[in-house]
């Protein structure tokens, strides 16, 4: 079989050849273009007529928006990303013309949301809808986003992130699920179902990516992309598993982080993508690296002196499309010639992507835009209902007094309100990150205003007949100036400019606070905006910026009950003025429908039921504040300040109470193959429906190596009527109480543990009941009776 030495150079006639390679008039049909063949044959023989330019464009990701006839003519690209339909339309006529009609695969950054189309829906951002505790709901949200960027020619999103969000100032922290790899791992698992739907070979499939891979969240003060201090037993314990999940799950790609780790790029790192991605995950799906990794190994990690070496290192690490370096063409091509990569590196790389193309169906239908199934599906109304509902159960309630709901059946409701704060009516900046107005895409300013419901717009929409909703700003937030660096970075991609708190507005502030004092009850949204969030926009401070601690403060003295609705990416430091309000709220970045969303909790029209997927600090000083920390430290507070969060993971109110009643087990001993079978009683002793997310840790009381002190393990969520009494049934497998251990391996260790079960991670509100893990056969036997381990029974790695 001919391979990549071959040298001779193809300059055929395009205009006679057909779409299928063959000339015209040929009634020969090539093995790779039988569909009866499998698809490993089609591959093998596709393989086999292609020249060394054609593999390494094959391998290639090119932004569409630059000159797509050089990228598909002469660079043979294989994939294409930021595409509108009519720059597809063109890649895809291209495509036809070429020697071999490869089709093209086309990607984008559909991330909550088919991100970059005018009038698509766009759905809270990733930590919002993890407050959702709802699996179910977010694998709707991914079918909902796969339909319709299938519509418009897209293959493939950038979509879920599984990253772990643990200082909060980095600027993607709301682009994760939170801070615990098992509601990650639920939640993305979820999501790669909805994307990929019934198989691939489903039209309205798209290929879902896991990323970054792997400990790129793992950050040196909160700053993007820094270099990750990170032990291999480390991104074993916590990091790796929700990737794990998902590879064994089928999960198509995987994206690669920026960062090092150990001062290696993990564009280039043998052990993480060979050893445990491809080697003991058995991961046969396709790699890409972020946007210009490749590039970036010369120009800013410095590892390499030139895209040559950094071509070749990045294809012996197993990586497959490099996107956005189109230095890689010319760089992949000497390293070849220099015996740096070798023909069997190329071609295990062009394989998985081809293989890709074959299951998707590409070379029978290159699923082009299609204009019908765009008029029918782009933010329709079944969308558009999952969108609202997932942004309702987002809606996190952290602190009432009394004063919410709003109107019940007791009270008919206010009958002033007074909406304060540049983002209650600032309907881009509530999309959150990549959402059209975010930035990434040029050629798309925001989303059609008359699609978003901000929060004043809901507030005047849903409000009782007869009440009067008022609104005043109250407060700027930030002012925009180029960074002083220049406004482009050395690989030309422009430079986010940098954001400067603005000074309190005295004008602005009486307008607010007399709209304030005019009204029965005051909802004032603060928090931050794109300018201070994404890729680049990590903060120094967890404070709000602006006017706006002055306007709560403001706010606050005038005695009308205050409504604090926090609009923020990520968890913000709150002033007293806030976290002592009537009530508070954190909604995240809502989307669409999250106006719509807030009212109707606001008013009683639906119950809050979010839960916190990540601590919120008190202070910034407190970096970081996950709930799972490894135990053992001099004390337990700093000398100034409590180690303690304003807010705890697994946190949210309800408008109702719920008591829990003992933790029932099965058995306090059990062995490594069998279950922890408990229950609970969850009584509802309030006078409204609740819908309560019941939370199950696990503690390992004495660990032979440091250890987290307690772990989620399971969670249900259940519908509990006034006065009901409810049995919450768990079986958590033994085999899932697991440490890894000094050598690096996964295990179960015997001894005792704690099982605590309640609302939120905070120990004081669980009920707890003790189990004794023993080992029933074989030579592992567990340790004497003060706990301590004398052998582990092993899981493997």
């Amino acid at each position: 079989m001919a391979g990549c030495h071959r040298t001779e150079q193809f300059s055929p006639d395009r205009s006679s050849l057909t779409g299928s390679g063959a000339r015209t008039g040929q009634t020969e049909t090539l093995d790779y273009r039988d569909r009866r063949l499998p698809v490993a044959d089609r591959v093998a023989d596709l393989i086999g007529r292609m020249t060394l330019d054609e593999k390494i464009g094959q391998m290639m990701q090119l932004d569409a928006r630059d000159d797509l006839e050089r990228s598909i003519l002469d660079m043979h690209v294989g994939s294409l990303l930021h595409a509108s339909s009519d720059r597809l339309r063109l890649a895809h006529e291209l495509v036809a013309s070429t020697r071999l009609g490869i089709p093209i695969l086309v990607a984008d950054d559909c991330i909550h949301g088919h991100s970059f189309w005018e009038g698509a829906t766009i759905f809270p951002t990733q930590l919002a809808m993890a407050a959702s505790w709802n699996p179910t709901l977010l694998e709707a949200v991914a079918r909902s986003t796969a339909v319709e960027a299938a519509a418009t020619g897209i293959h493939w999103t950038f979509s879920p992130v599984l990253c772990i969000a643990r200082d909060l100032r980095w600027g993607r922290i709301g682009e994760t699920f939170g801070e615990d790899p098992y509601l990650i791992g639920e939640l993305a698992s979820a999501m790669v179902k909805g994307y990929q739907g019934r198989g691939l070979a489903d039209t309205s499939a798209i290929l879902a990516t896991a990323k970054h891979f792997a400990g790129y969240s793992e950050t040196q003060g909160g700053r993007d992309a820094s270099e990750g201090d990170l032990s291999r037993r480390k991104l074993r314990s916590w990091f790796l598993p929700p990737f794990e999940r998902v590879a064994r799950e089928g999960c198509a790609s995987f994206m690669l982080g920026y960062q090092s780790i150990d001062g290696v790029p993990i564009t280039m790192d043998d052990w993480l993508l060979g050893d445990v991605l491809r080697g003991e995950w058995g991961f046969t799906g396709t790699l890409v690296t972020d946007w210009d990794n490749v590039g970036r190994m010369v120009w800013e990690q410095r590892v390499h002196s030139s895209h040559v070496e950094a071509s070749a290192a990045a294809v012996r690490a197993g990586n497959d499309v490099i996107m956005a370096t189109p230095g890689f063409f010319a760089g992949a091509q000497e390293a070849f010639r220099r015996g740096l990569i070798g023909e069997a590196d190329l071609d295990r790389a062009v394989a998985r992507i081809l293989r890709l193309k074959f299951e998707l169906g590409l070379f029978e239908n290159p699923r082009v835009p299609d204009e019908e199934a765009i008029a029918v599906t782009i933010g329709c109304d079944a969308h558009r209902e999952v969108n609202l509902e997932i942004a309702r159960r987002s809606v996190t309630l952290l602190r009432n007094d009394g004063t919410l709901p709003l109107a019940d059946d007791e009270r008919r409701g206010p009958a002033r309100i007074a909406v304060v704060g540049s983002l209650a009516d600032d309907a881009q900046n509530q999309l959150g990150d990549w959402a059209g107005g975010s930035g990434q895409a040029g050629w798309l300013e925001g989303q059609p205003r008359d699609l978003i419901c901000t929060v004043l717009d809901g507030l005047r929409e849903r409000a009782p007949a007869g009440c009067v909703v008022e609104y005043a700003r109250g407060a700027e937030i930030v002012a925009l100036m180029p960074d002083p660096a220049g406004e482009h970075f050395p690989d030309g991609q422009p430079r986010p400019r940098v954001a400067t708190s603005v000074p309190v507005d005295e004008r602005q502030l009486a307008e607010a606070v007399a709209c304030a004092r005019s009204a029965d009850v005051i909802v004032c949204v603060v928090g931050d905006t794109i300018d201070l969030v994404g890729e680049g926009r990590s903060t120094a401070t967890l404070e709000l910026l602006g006017g706006q601690i002055a306007l709560l403060d403001a706010l606050a003295a005038t005695g009308v009950p205050l409504v604090v609705v926090l609009m923020a990416s990520k968890p913000m430091v709150l002033p007293a003025s806030a976290l002592n309000a009537n009530a508070l709220l954190w909604v995240g970045s809502p989307g669409m429908e999250g106006g719509r969303a807030l009212a109707e909790v606001l008013l009683g029209e639906c119950e809050p039921s979010g839960r916190l997927p990540i601590s919120f600090a008190r202070h910034v000083g407190q970096q970081p504040t996950y709930y799972n920390q490894v135990r053992g430290q001099h004390g337990d507070r700093y000398a100034d300040l409590t180690q303690e969060p304003a807010f705890v993971f697994g946190e949210g109110m309800s408008y109702s109470t719920i008591e829990y009643g003992p933790v029932q087990l099965a058995s306090a001993d059990v062995g490594v193959d069998d279950c922890v079978n408990a229950s609970i009683e969850v009584v509802n002793t309030g006078s409204r429906l609740v819908r309560e997310t019941v939370q199950l840790y696990v503690s390992d009381l004495v660990t032979s190596v440091s250890w987290a002190d307690q772990e989620l393990k399971a969670f249900q969520q259940i519908d509990v009527a006034p006065g009901e009494r409810t049995t919450v049934d768990f079986a958590v497998p033994v085999a899932d109480l697991t440490i890894v251990d000094a050598s690096g391996r996964r295990v179960v260790e015997p001894g005792e543990f704690e099982l605590r079960v309640g609302p939120s991670s905070l120990a004081a509100t669980c009920q707890r009941a003790r189990f004794r893990v023993v080992a029933l056969a074989g030579p592992m036997t567990c340790g004497a009776d003060d706990g301590n381990r004398t052998r582990a029974i092993s899981l493997g790695s």
